[in-house]
């Protein structure tokens, strides 16, 4: 990427009067500098040197006026330019469709935009300020625009949670270590799983938890209600999520957490047949598919709020209850199925929205 035409102007200043001090060979190798950094062509480096804060007088229009290089202190008049593709009202809808479908990314907004327009014209809530131009520009916008349009509200609902993971020693060595999974990965039924705390800004006490599982090729994702991190509990749960599914469950990876790394869990593996591995510790992103459906389904689902009674726990159970289906059914999911890597080092990833049919089949 070249300089910016401000940077040029501050160089061509300094440079020229340089040049003007300098002798025959001095001005040479100060032009072969000038060219080199401004990537300007030499003949016109060379005038511009030369000519630099020079006045020159021509006639215009029987009048003698002043010419002088250099930057114009004349300021651009406003408008101009291309005109606006996407309004302030058409702006205000996007984002309030934003908010309404949990804040998602711009790729998978653009996708919903697209099927879901005539829904959201035909709605009480949205109808009355949706026009046809707004329609037809917010069901051609790209991905790329929806980012831009909505960073400043991003920026505004981005929260932060705290960590509440205890490992669980004592039978790490039983569990083996699963780093990642091969993009080669082509069956469903292989489930990362973590729990989110809903303790607020304070972790001591019991608090509620919600128990997140995620297929890793398909992005399927299931989310539990639970009273608290007991043993019991999480596994009552992930025994409820492998009944409800519409393919086997063959494999579970979970972080070092000791609701996870204990002897029931590990013991209904065994008898059910179900692989069970761990990550590394302090490695996030070893269970980042299950690490971006805490964010994506849980966190802007019910917050940062702390829940701690039997009533609460109920609450959530039933907000699941009904985003469980929004999520695998209705909102589409995105997949990397390809990676390559070009020859200026940078990776070109291949996306695709996968969904397993209810035999278990892709």
């Amino acid at each position: 990427m070249g300089l910016a035409m401000e940077t040029k102007r501050k160089i061509s200043a300094v440079t020229a009067q340089r040049c003007r001090a300098a002798d025959r060979k001095g001005k040479t190798a100060i032009l072969d500098e000038f060219t080199a950094t401004t990537g300007y062509n030499r003949k016109y480096a060379l005038h511009i040197l030369v000519n630099w804060d020079k006045t020159h007088l021509v006639i215009l229009d029987g009048q003698t006026a002043g010419l002088k290089a250099g930057r114009s202190k004349q300021k651009r008049k406003p408008g101009g330019g291309r005109p606006k593709v996407y309004t302030d009202e058409a702006i205000a809808v996007l984002e309030k469709i934003w908010a309404f479908d949990g804040r998602p990314c711009g790729t998978i907004l653009a996708v919903k935009l697209r099927q879901q327009m005539p829904f959201f014209i035909t709605d009480t809530d949205f109808g009355p300020i949706i026009s046809p131009e707004i329609a037809s520009a917010l069901t051609a916008i790209s991905p790329r625009q929806i980012e831009r349009r909505l960073e400043k509200a991003r920026k505004q609902h981005a929260l932060s949670g705290i960590s509440t993971t205890k490992h669980g020693d004592l039978l790490k060595n039983q569990v083996p270590v699963r780093v990642y999974f091969s993009w080669d990965e082509r069956k469903p039924g292989f489930f990362e799983i973590d729990t989110v705390a809903h303790c607020g800004n304070c972790a001591s006490g019991h608090y509620c938890r919600s128990l997140t599982v995620t297929d890793v090729f398909s992005g399927w994702t299931e989310l539990r209600s639970l009273l608290n991190s007991a043993h019991r509990w999480v596994k009552e749960a992930v025994q409820d999520i492998k009944n409800s599914l519409p393919f086997p469950m063959l494999g579970i990876d979970s972080d070092n957490g000791g609701e996870f790394i204990n002897h029931q869990l590990i013991n209904w593996c065994i008898e059910h047949h179900i692989t069970f591995t761990r990550g590394r510790p302090y490695r996030k992103n070893d269970n980042c598919f299950v690490e971006q459906k805490n964010g994506d389904r849980v966190r802007k689902t019910v917050g940062y709020f702390r829940f701690d009674t039997e009533a609460e726990q109920a609450a959530l159970a039933e907000v699941y209850r009904f985003t469980n289906p929004l999520t695998n059914f209705w909102n589409p999911s995105i997949k990397i199925i390809a990676k390559q890597k070009l020859l200026n080092g940078r990776y070109k990833k291949s996306m695709t929205c996968p969904r397993p049919r209810r035999n278990g089949s892709v």
